[in-house]
């Protein structure tokens, strides 16, 4: 891989803690969702960090496949949603993802279609590939 970016982030104190990007730009308190036997409240979860991440990379992942294929997008949603829950294989914990995408000039087929292709594209599908349960749902 040709390298043409990094991010850097600390994370002080797990998933009750605290992150802070190198440039500043990003700086979050961390909490524990209630779901998972945290207190809740104010501040974001690592599952909340990777749905923003997976569905903004997936709906530019999109764009460019659609002007590859010559297809206007206009007015595109895409709900991510990331679900964390037990690995029955080995006890711990597993993630799941589920893309639900809007594209309202497009019929579903060739929606879904379009969601398959920027699959095979998106950075984060790749380096998901074969590890997790990804849905992509053409929706209206």
């Amino acid at each position: 891989m040709d390298a043409l970016y990094t991010a850097e982030v600390k994370v002080l104190g797990g998933r009750e803690g605290s992150i802070e990007s190198s440039d500043g730009n990003l700086k979050h308190k961390l909490t524990m969702p209630k779901e998972l036997g945290g207190a809740g409240g104010e501040g974001t979860n690592p599952e909340q960090l990777f749905a923003a991440g997976y569905g903004a990379c997936f709906e530019s992942a999109l764009a460019n496949v659609a002007r590859k294929e010559k297809v206007k997008l206009e007015g595109v949603e895409v709900n991510s949603q990331v679900t964390i829950g037990k690995d029955e294989a080995d006890g711990g914990f597993q993630l799941s993802v589920q893309l639900d995408v809007k594209i309202p000039n497009l019929d579903k087929s060739q929606a879904q279609e379009l969601l398959h292709k920027a699959h095979e594209f998106c950075p984060y599908s790749k380096a998901t590939r074969g590890n997790i349960v990804v849905k992509l749902n053409a929706v209206d």
